[in-house]
């Protein structure tokens, strides 16, 4: 991982909370190993979350009709962007690997106690807490703003073929709720399926190497012993991170761009036989693939 640079943005409000320490031990071990790090903490920055003209410096194109993803582009090219948006790309220009650190459930499903808060263990990337199975507004907030038309996708870059196929990124996070609650047969649904429009349709959509995301089960309902098992667990991982191979997405080049980006019939034809479909989300009408949002080479 020598002369590697990463770049956690991270998103939880307490220094004391599991998710800062994850974030901690990330970049100890990190830049130990010769990692440049950086570290967006967004809450600390006072991240503004919600895209608006503001986010541009002088006059826009259109004022009457008012459209943030075009004016945007317009802006990042003519180098008018605000400077938060800017020195925000810049770091994303720069970093070869993004972990995104999240905390995903606001209100836990539990039987032992309640829980604000889900938190995401990342050290290098991207850290935050999911909220309501999502991502909490400053993240998407940051999202939204940072990952602009024509720097991060245009229509001809997207997916596997995406601006930044030449980076990793990830998921980082701890959830409220035990594990069995976010299976197949669990109440809160696979997670696989919660992690489908994040890792698809933000990271690998901008054309990211998606890496397998790291989940920290219900360390809230754990003993201090088990969550410093679970960091230990991070730690060693976060060893050859760089290296890991990303999940499995269908390539872009498998659909007809002409026909509303539908799957080749011979694609298709290819897997008709096949127990499971290509992706959580590209299923086919079979069974989900298993852990294919959670497990490289699946």
């Amino acid at each position: 991982m020598a002369s590697k640079k990463v770049l956690i943005v991270y998103a939880h409000q307490s220094s004391g909370s599991f998710n800062s320490a994850a974030k901690d031990a990330a970049v100890e071990v990190l830049t130990a190993k010769g990692c440049a790090v950086e570290v967006s903490d967004l809450y600390a920055m006072t991240f503004k979350a919600t895209a608006t003209a503001e986010d541009i410096t002088g006059k826009v194109k259109n004022a009457d009709h008012f459209c943030y993803g075009e004016e945007t582009k317009l802006a990042w090219e003519a180098g008018k962007l605000t400077a938060d948006i800017s020195e925000e790309q810049r770091k994303l220009t720069e970093a070869d690997l993004v972990i995104f650190q999240v905390e995903p459930e606001l209100v836990c499903f539990c039987f032992v106690k309640p829980c604000l808060c889900y938190e995401l263990t990342l050290r290098t990337t991207s850290q935050f807490p999911m909220y309501w199975f999502t991502v909490p507004a400053i993240m998407k907030g940051w999202m939204d703003r940072v990952l602009t038309l024509g720097f991060a996708f245009t229509h001809e870059k997207r997916y596997s073929q995406g601006i930044f196929k030449d980076k990793k990124a990830m998921l980082s996070f701890t959830t409220g709720s035990q594990e069995s609650m976010f299976s197949a047969n669990g109440i809160n649904g696979d997670m696989n399926v919660t992690l489908w429009p994040l890792q698809n349709g933000i990271l690998h959509y901008c054309g990211f190497q998606v890496l397998a995301p790291q989940i920290f089960w219900a360390p809230s309902h754990v003993s201090s012993e088990a969550r410093g098992t679970m960091l230990e667990g991070w730690r060693t991982r976060m060893q050859g991170l760089l290296g890991e191979n990303p999940l499995a997405f269908t390539p872009l080049d498998c659909f007809d761009g002409e026909k509303g980006y539908q799957l080749k019939p011979e694609v298709h034809e290819q897997h008709a036989a096949k127990e499971f479909g290509l992706t959580v989300g590209i299923h086919l009408g079979k069974a989900l693939p298993p852990n294919n949002q959670m497990k490289a080479g699946v």
